[in-house]
């Protein structure tokens, strides 16, 4: 689900040998983290609407049931053949909705083992040992950068590290701008 994410923190890692690329690779994973988060926060939030609809499916289930019952009694065949319909129908959904859910939740589920890797990598590359996929906890207990974050916090935590890039992209420009003056007046 996150490889993509976990590969570019690899790769970042594991070419930063100086005290600045370790910074900015740390920001980036934390930055990753953040977003992984996010990811996992969406799937949550995406099986928590499904279980939803599957309980209104459900509770229309059952109000169709109830009705083809009191049609049946007052053998009124018209409305039990409509009953019968709208019972298979609603079956279907209830059957989908569920299956929907099954997947949803191993989903959220693989999704979170991924999360909780990233950050065991990011606390082990916080202590200055390599991050490696599984690779095991910081000797140093380091809290968590993500915690039990609150969605403005997180917010925040994105705007801070947008600016922080964009700081050091203006930074590498006006560096990159300096030496091409520097050659141009010969020095």
């Amino acid at each position: 689900m996150f490889e993509q994410l976990r590969q570019s923190l690899e790769d970042l890692l594991a070419r930063a040998t100086r005290p600045e690329d370790r910074r900015l690779v740390l920001a980036r994973m934390k930055g990753t983290l953040v977003q992984a988060q996010l990811g996992v926060d969406d799937l949550r939030s995406a099986l928590e609407q499904t279980r939803r609809k599957l309980e209104a499916e459900r509770r229309e289930l059952e109000t169709v049931r109830r009705r083809k019952e009191l049609a049946v009694s007052i053998q009124d065949q018209e409305t039990v053949s409509v009953a019968e319909r709208f019972e298979r129908t609603h079956q279907e959904k209830v059957t989908l909705l569920e299956e929907k859910v099954a997947v949803q939740s191993r989903e959220v589920e693989m999704g979170e083992r991924e999360l909780d890797a990233m950050k065991t990598d990011f606390r082990s590359a916080m202590a200055g040992g390599a991050a490696m996929p599984g690779g095991a906890p910081a000797s140093e207990p380091l809290d968590d950068p993500l915690g039990d974050e609150q969605p403005a916090r997180v917010r925040d935590e994105i705007d801070a590290l947008a600016r922080e890039r964009a700081r050091a992209d203006r930074d590498a420009e006006a560096s990159r701008r300096l030496e091409e003056l520097k050659k141009k007046m010969g020095r």
